[in-house]
C-alpha cells in the first residue's frame, strides 16, 4: 500500500532502530511510489508535492482516479489503522485477549483499506485508458508500478483533474448595506472552509435586507449553500459577515441574540414519552432567559399552546400526536422564546398537501405579526403564494454558493423568465444534475441589477 512508509516508521519504533529486510523493500517501494505519484500528480493537474505528505498524497491519487469519495473513506480508514497499529505495541505479553482482538480488529480495517484501494486504482486505470488487469501490478508491485505510470509519455490521462484556483467565478458586488433598522441585514464576504487538504469557499458576496413582517422562501440547488448561509445568519457557524438584526449585532452580541432567533431544524428530537407541555416547559427553560419569571414562563407556554392549536393535547403524549402536530410543536418549542427571527429547514418534510398548506398559513400569521420567517422547502410551488420574497442561491462556474436573486415572488418570474419556482430551480442547476447551468448568468444579471440601482 501507499502508507508502507508509516508501517516502517511504526516497526522502527517498535524494534529500535533496527529494519528487516522488509522494512528495507518497503521503504525502497514508498521511495519508488513518491517519485511516481510526483509525476502521476503532475500529468493530472495535482500539485506534485502532495506526493510528499502521507494520507494527502492517498486522498490526491484518488482524485486523479476520480474517486474522491473513495478516497476519503480510505485516509479515514487508514488514520484509525494506523493509530490501532500504535496501539498494539503497548500490548504484548500478558494481554493475548486484547492483542487478539486488536489483530482481527487491524485486519479487518486492512482488508477495508485494501477495497478501497482497488476501486481507487481500478479509477486511475480507466482515467488512463489501461486494461482492468493493470490493477494487480498497482497493488502488488506498487512502487515500480507507480514509477513507471509517472515518468513515462506513454501513461497520459484522458483528463485532468477539475483545477477551480484559476477559475474566474461571476463578478461580485462588494457592496456591504447599511443596517435597517426594522429587519434583518446580511452582508457575507465570504464563508469558507477546509475541506480535505483544501480550502473550499461556500459562499461569497450575499448581500440583502429583509424587512420585519415577511415571510422569505430560500430557494437553492444541492450544495448551492443553503444550510451554510442560515448557519452564518444564526451565528452558529461565524462567517466574514456582518449580520445585524435591527441595530443589534448577531455576532458581536451572541449570548443575548440567540433569543432573539428560532431554528427548526427538519428532524425532530422531541421525546416521545414525554407530554405535550412538558416538552414545552423544557423548551422554555432553556430558550428563555434566566431572567424570566415562573409565572411569564407559565403564561408564555400557555399562548404558545394557544397559537399553535396544543391545548387540547397538551397532556398527550408526543408518541401520540399526528405527523401535523408534531410538527407544530417542534415550531412551538423554537417560537417559545418570541424571537424576531424565525428560519425553518423544510418544516413540510413528510406532511400532505392540506396539513402542510395548514402550517405554511401558520407560518404566514406568525410573520404578519412582525416577525421575519425564512423557510426551506422542496415542494415551494403548492404554498409560494403565501410568501413575500425569494431568495435565490446558485453555485457559479468556482462552486461556490452566491445570490442569484433576493426580492420579490413575482419579479423574481420575471427576472429568471420562468413560471415556476421549479423552473427557477431547474434554470440555475449545474447541466450534470439535469439542469440549464445557467448559474453564472444570473448572478451576474443580478450583480448588474444591485449596482445599478446603487449607482
Amino acid at each position: 500500500m501507499i502508507l508502507a512508509g508509516t508501517g516502517i516508521a511504526l516497526n522502527m519504533g517498535a524494534n529500535g532502530l533496527s529494519m528487516s529486510m522488509t522494512d528495507y523493500l518497503q521503504c525502497i517501494s514508498y521511495i519508488l511510489s513518491t517519485v511516481g505519484l510526483w509525476g502521476i500528480f503532475g500529468k493530472c493537474g495535482v500539485k506534485s508535492f502532495w506526493a510528499l505528505i502521507p494520507f494527502a498524497r492517498e486522498y490526491q491519487i484518488s482524485r486523479c482516479a476520480d474517486k474522491e469519495q473513495d478516497g476519503r473513506n480510505y485516509c479515514l480508514v487508514a488514520g484509525v489503522y494506523y493509530l490501532l497499529d500504535m496501539v498494539m505495541l503497548f500490548f504484548t505479553e500478558g494481554h493475548n485477549r486484547t492483542r487478539i482482538l486488536l489483530t482481527i480488529t487491524s485486519i479487518t480495517l486492512f482488508i477495508i483499506m485494501l477495497i478501497y484501494m482497488i476501486r481507487v486504482y481500478l479509477g486511475l486505470v480507466k482515467v488512463f485508458g489501461r486494461n482492468r488487469k493493470w490493477v494487480v501490478p498497482l497493488i502488488v508491485f506498487e512502487g515500480p508500478t507507480l514509477l513507471l505510470w509517472g515518468i513515462s509519455p506513454k501513461f497520459v490521462p484522458s483528463k485532468k483533474v477539475a483545477d477551480l484556483t484559476g477559475v474566474t467565478g461571476a463578478k461580485e458586488t462588494g457592496m456591504d448595506l447599511d443596517a435597517i433598522e426594522d429587519g434583518l441585514t446580511v452582508n457575507i464576504k465570504e464563508r469558507t472552509a477546509i475541506d480535505f487538504f483544501r480550502k473550499k469557499t461556500l459562499l461569497k458576496d450575499i448581500h440583502m435586507s429583509i424587512p420585519k413582517g415577511h415571510m422569505v422562501l430560500l430557494l437553492g440547488g444541492s450544495g448551492a449553500g443553503k444550510t451554510t448561509y442560515l448557519n452564518a445568519v444564526t451565528g452558529y457557524e461565524k462567517a466574514n459577515a456582518s449580520i445585524m438584526l435591527g441595530q443589534n449585532d448577531v455576532y458581536g452580541d451572541y449570548a443575548r441574540m440567540m433569543y432573539d432567533i428560532g431554528f427548526v431544524p427538519q428532524q425532530d428530537l422531541i421525546r416521545g414519552n414525554d407530554t405535550v407541555a412538558l416538552t414545552l416547559s423544557d423548551a422554555a427553560s432553556l430558550r428563555l432567559p434566566s431572567d424570566v419569571s415562573a409565572k411569564e414562563k407559565k403564561e408564555r407556554i400557555a399562548k404558545v399552546l394557544e397559537q399553535f392549536g396544543l391545548t387540547t393535547v397538551k397532556n398527550s403524549l408526543v408518541e401520540k400526536l399526528s405527523g401535523g402536530q408534531r410538527k407544530r410543536l417542534s415550531i412551538a418549542m423554537e417560537f417559545i422564546s418570541d424571537p424576531s427571527l424565525f428560519i425553518l429547514d423544510e418544516p413540510d418534510s413528510g406532511l400532505d398537501g392540506v396539513v402542510a398548506r395548514s402550517l405554511f398559513e401558520k407560518l404566514r400569521s406568525i410573520a404578519d405579526e412582525g416577525k421575519i420567517v425564512v423557510v426551506i422547502t422542496h415542494t415551494p410551488d403548492r404554498v409560494i403564494d403565501l410568501f413575500d420574497d425569494v431568495i435565490v442561491l446558485a453555485k457559479d462556474a468556482t462552486r461556490t454558493g452566491r445570490l442569484a436573486w433576493y426580492g420579490p415572488v413575482n419579479e423574481a418570474y420575471e427576472f429568471f423568465g420562468k413560471k415556476s419556482m421549479e423552473e427557477i430551480l431547474l434554470s440555475i442547476n449545474q447541466k450534470d444534475e439535469g439542469g440549464e447551468g445557467r448559474a453564472d448568468e444570473f448572478v451576474e444579471k443580478y450583480a448588474d441589477r444591485i449596482m445599478e440601482k446603487a449607482g
